[in-house]
């Protein structure tokens, strides 16, 4: 017997699996090669569209060559150009699309939140072409926030022709931003971990697989256009490090947390002292521009993308004067032009500025290698300012190939992931979210109701009716139970099981439409039970909370298989709620397991005052039969 019960139990479990995934996954898999080959594509335009138009208001040249503000042989133009600029942006964002404006991460998490994954086409072109103007004029902004919302419109667009749910136009819509990432930064893994941990909310095959097939797609199409070196080489990371420097990097971390905190104070500091002005919203990256021109005039390299900079920072090479500038005057202008609404991405700019902060405590900090404390606090504030460490660790692991840094990377870029999340409720990326009336969590663990099967908490059912027994004999059984008190526990249930003379599941009947029915009512039971909803036991309580939600009810029948329908209980949405009471208790309930001394032998976590049991089958709680003859 007990190995049959064992069998059986085997059998069920087989059908249950560590993933639900569906073979659509491999038809959404191969869209996201187009998408992320397009999404390379617009990522090096943006990239030459920068530079061009750097170009054309710094040097007077039509040419789409490297070239920086800085540069310029006329100083005025650093003063000038970025206000320029500012007031095309607003004229974009009044008369094309207000979706331009913000650093592109915020208004891509909008956008699936509550947007249904769907990106207007105008705002695939006007994203990067705002963009370009507002970084080519010399904003201190970076390309991939205007890419990952231009690279997610594309994936958005192309889901939009397409009959796909809105979860697979997500996954297609991220697909096409860690496209256009990975295709910036020649970094496939970071964007991966990127969308996984800002963008998807969900760690899936089916969203996963397709992202990581995009992102990919555009590294290997970014090869032949832009290159396949990293980024910013040249730190030399030793592979033997001083104990010492183990130590100093979780100093290095706590002040990258703290500059996190700065550098997001000042972000909404700006955009509150905007939000109060009364001229309207169109004239606000004006006075971003303006703010944008006196910082370049004290400090020109603090002005645009600045991967020459971060170079200088990464391989040691920068002065104590550019150093200082960079931390001091890159953090002001771009923290309070942000809060303006103009154009630009944030990840370059905490690039140079996590540089600079490494380097100068390189100043002081025991020498380990020319690049190697600009490289760790790097990751150290982005882990803080992004507050997503895995994203940060391996994003400068990928720019600069530095394998020997991946340790005190870690240490720096957890320790300001501490002080941040501590200290912080949302970060620079999700607090634009939280002020808009929406709340995200970032928190990714197990649903309890997907870890507990039916079988754990269904409660056994006492009364079942007969298909050829009337509505009014059944309706006087139940009135002189509820007369008498119902000492027979016949009110105890609210749902009744109609049986056929086989006793198989015929339909279902409720508590309340017999207690209240007619005495006179003589149609069997046959004609008036509902089809009933059913569950097997070896079901997750996940499953059955969405069909609950499907049909809009609080209580399930739980069958043997669904061709005998032999009625083993009743599930309701009390049970859900006790499968998360478990987990309230292991989160929250402190034990000692193990002690030198005799103790008393704790109480059985299955022995709950209410006398509803934490594991195996349970029944109704008194609360439940006092509600339900109530």
């Amino acid at each position: 017997m007990a190995q049959a019960h064992a069998a059986r139990l085997k059998g069920k479990a087989a059908l249950l699996g560590d993933f639900d995934v569906s073979p659509r996954v491999v038809a959404i898999s191969a869209l996201a090669v187009p998408i992320g080959a397009a999404a390379a594509l617009v990522a090096a335009g943006l990239l030459k569209l920068i530079a061009l138009f750097t170009n054309l208001a710094f040097h007077s040249r039509f040419d789409f060559a490297t070239a920086t503000p800085a540069g310029t042989p006329h100083r005025w133009l650093i003063l000038v150009m970025p206000v320029v600029g500012g007031l095309v942006i607003g004229l974009m964002a009044r008369y094309g699309s207000e979706k331009i404006r913000g650093h592109g991460m915020p208004e891509a998490i909008e956008s699936i939140l509550t947007g249904g994954s769907k990106v207007q086409p105008r705002v695939a072109v006007l994203k990067p072409l705002s963009a370009a103007i507002s970084i080519g004029t010399g904003g201190p902004f970076g390309a991939e926030g205007p890419i990952i919302m231009t690279g997610g419109a594309v994936g958005s667009i192309v889901a939009q022709f397409l009959r796909v749910t809105a979860d697979e136009r997500k996954t297609l819509l991220v697909a096409g931003s860690a496209a256009g990432m990975a295709a910036t930064f020649n970094a496939p893994l970071a964007s991966i971990l990127l969308a996984v941990e800002l963008l998807l909310f969900e760690w899936r095959p089916r969203s996963y697989l397709p992202v990581a097939v995009s992102a990919v797609t555009a590294t290997i199409v970014r090869g032949p256009i832009l290159g396949s070196a990293p980024i910013f080489g040249g730190a030399h990371v030793p592979v033997h490090l001083p104990t010492s420097a183990y130590g100093l990097c979780v100093v290095a971390g706590i002040v990258a947390g703290l500059l996190a905190l700065l550098a997001t104070a000042l972000v909404y500091f700006s955009e509150d002292t905007f939000a109060k002005l009364t001229i309207h919203w169109m004239w606000w990256p004006v006075i971003g521009g303006a703010i944008i021109g006196l910082g370049g005039l004290i400090e020109p390299r603090a002005l645009g993308v600045g991967y020459d900079v971060i170079g200088q920072l990464l391989t040691g090479r920068a002065t104590v004067g550019l150093i200082i500038g960079i931390l001091i005057v890159k953090t002001l202008i771009w923290g309070l032009s942000l809060g303006s609404g103009t154009s630009g991405g944030v990840l370059a700019p905490m690039f140079m500025i996590g540089g600079a902060l490494g380097a100068a405590e390189g100043l002081f900090f025991p020498h380990v290698s020319p690049g190697f404390w600009a490289l760790v606090s790097l990751a150290g504030v982005l882990g803080g300012v992004m507050r997503s460490p895995l994203t940060g660790i391996v994003f400068c692991l990928e720019l600069t190939h530095e394998i020997n840094a991946i340790i005190p990377m870690v240490i720096t870029a957890s320790s300001a992931y501490l002080l941040s999340v501590i200290v912080l409720k949302r970060s620079v990326l999700t607090e634009k979210i939280a002020r808009r009336g929406l709340h995200l969590t970032r928190e990714y663990s197990v649903d309890p109701l997907e870890v507990h099967l039916v079988r754990h908490l269904e409660a056994s059912l006492t009364t079942g009716f007969a298909t050829n027994q009337t509505a009014a004999e059944v309706t006087a059984m139940l009135q002189a139970a509820h007369q008498g008190k119902d000492a027979s526990g016949l009110l105890a249930q609210r749902l009744y099981p109609v049986l056929d003379s086989d006793g198989r599941l015929a339909g279902v009947v409720t508590r309340a439409e017999l207690l209240h029915g007619d005495l006179e009512d003589v149609r069997p039971l046959a004609e008036l039970a509902r089809p009933a909803i059913t569950v097997r036991p070896d079901q997750t309580l996940r499953h059955v909370a969405s069909i609950m939600a499907k049909h809009h009810i609080t209580r399930v029948l739980v069958v043997s298989d669904d061709e005998n329908l032999r009625v083993e209980g009743t599930l309701s949405l009390r049970h859900l709620l006790h499968a998360r009471r478990i987990d309230l208790h292991e989160e929250h309930h402190s034990e000692r397991i193990l002690t030198l001394r005799p103790r008393r032998r704790p109480t059985r976590i299955d022995a709950q005052p209410d006398g509803t049991a934490l594991t195996g089958h349970t029944t109704e709680t008194e609360a439940d039969k006092a509600e339900s003859v109530a």
